[in-house]
């Protein structure tokens, strides 16, 4: 019998090492779910597990107009979430076929979309840090 490791199989554990990856951040529960905050204050990823609706995914800072062009282009991966989607935030399906190396771009743009300058320069300078 073939063990299946938690960690590259189970979504929360895979977003969860992506977000933590990043210079200073943090994890607590806001609104009951998972979230990551950069410098335990300005909120990045959130989990949204079966939270608002019957799909397991995550919400995230995304850059001007990206949104749109995902939720238009692929709304079978992107969505439109409640209460953040007005700002411009993006919602990731993750009960699909999930591409991680893509799913790491996007939370690299969420961090940026909230980190400082100096720990942006910080992760331009060691370029595994957001692996």
């Amino acid at each position: 019998m073939v063990k299946r490791d938690p960690a590259r199989t189970d979504p929360l554990m895979r977003l969860r090492a992506l977000c933590v990856a990043m210079p200073e951040v943090t994890e607590r529960p806001s609104h009951g779910e998972p979230t990551w905050f950069v410098r335990d204050k300005k909120v990045f990823v959130s989990y949204a597990d079966h939270h608002h609706d019957d799909r397991l995914g995550f919400w995230c800072a995304a850059p001007e107009g990206v949104q749109t062009m995902l939720v238009e282009g692929e709304p079978e991966l992107f969505y439109r979430p409640p209460y953040v989607g007005h700002r411009g935030w993006l919602g990731v399906y993750l009960d699909v076929d999930v591409d991680w190396d893509r799913i790491a771009e996007i939370v690299e743009d969420a961090y940026r979309m909230v980190a400082p300058k100096r720990l942006l320069a910080q992760l331009d300078r060691d370029p595994g840090a957001g692996d």
